[in-house]
């Protein structure tokens, strides 16, 4: 079964400064029927303003995950992590036991974009920790490419969590294809342009729950970027 979230259902607020969407319930907004999907808890997009960002503030018992789609996305955190991070780029915080942290946008001119989504850990109180990768356009386009999972495999960071994420560019006759092993469940999210999942179109913004699917096809891809969580089934 394919369940399909259309952008213009998501919660969105717009702070003048900041201009975000969420697809499950965050802050203010609140949807009982779309509380998160297995483990996955969060999938923002936000389109913050040159200059502009969310000053330190502190997490916990949670895996945060971060990627960039435009702009520079400027990461300062109370591990002494310090680094920018540009389109393609994945990062990974583990917050456990507590982190402070502040996300920024580096430039005074142009506006950032980019994906924040949270995971439930498998464990709580855990040593907080922190990675970055960035994943060339060439690694992603026509394909599925994991750069999150439980084991660092094929060079992805590692989550505590039974989880992968996949990240992906389509476009014109380029065609991506994954197995959902049985007990896994996946939620794709269209981040820009269009493609088809299994033939349903999708557009920018729009995300789909896949419940006990055996595979997924992506295709006819328009500008597509897009990300691809694999998850355990509830």
């Amino acid at each position: 079964m394919i369940r399909i979230r259309r952008s213009a259902e998501r919660g969105h607020a717009d702070h003048g400064w900041l201009d975000t969407y969420h697809t499950f319930s965050f802050a203010d907004y609140h949807d009982p029927d779309f509380m998160g999907f297995s483990v996955l808890r969060v999938l923002n997009q936000d389109r913050v303003a040159a200059g502009q960002g969310f000053p330190r503030h502190g997490h916990r018992d949670m895996e945060i995950v971060s990627y960039v789609l435009e702009g520079a996305l400027e990461h300062q955190d109370s591990l002494g992590n310090g680094s920018t991070m540009r389109p393609g780029e994945v990062q990974l915080m583990s917050a456990g036991t507590g982190v402070q942290h502040s996300e920024f946008n580096a430039s005074r001119t142009e506006s950032l974009h980019f994906l924040q989504m949270w995971i439930l850990p498998a464990e709580e109180r855990t040593r907080p920790r922190y990675e970055q990768k960035a994943f060339a356009e060439s690694e992603r386009r026509g394909r599925l490419r994991l750069v999150v999972s439980p084991d660092g495999a094929g060079g992805s960071l590692t989550i505590g969590q039974d989880v992968r994420l996949f990240a992906g560019l389509l476009d014109g006759a380029e065609r991506a294809q994954h197995a959902l092993a049985p007990g896994r469940d996946a939620w794709l999210h269209v981040a820009r342009g269009k493609l088809r999942l299994n033939g349903e179109a999708l557009g920018p913004g729009d995300g789909a729950a896949l419940q006990g699917e055996q595979a997924l096809a992506l295709e006819q891809g328009e500008g597509a970027e897009f990300v691809l969580w694999e998850l355990p089934r509830d």
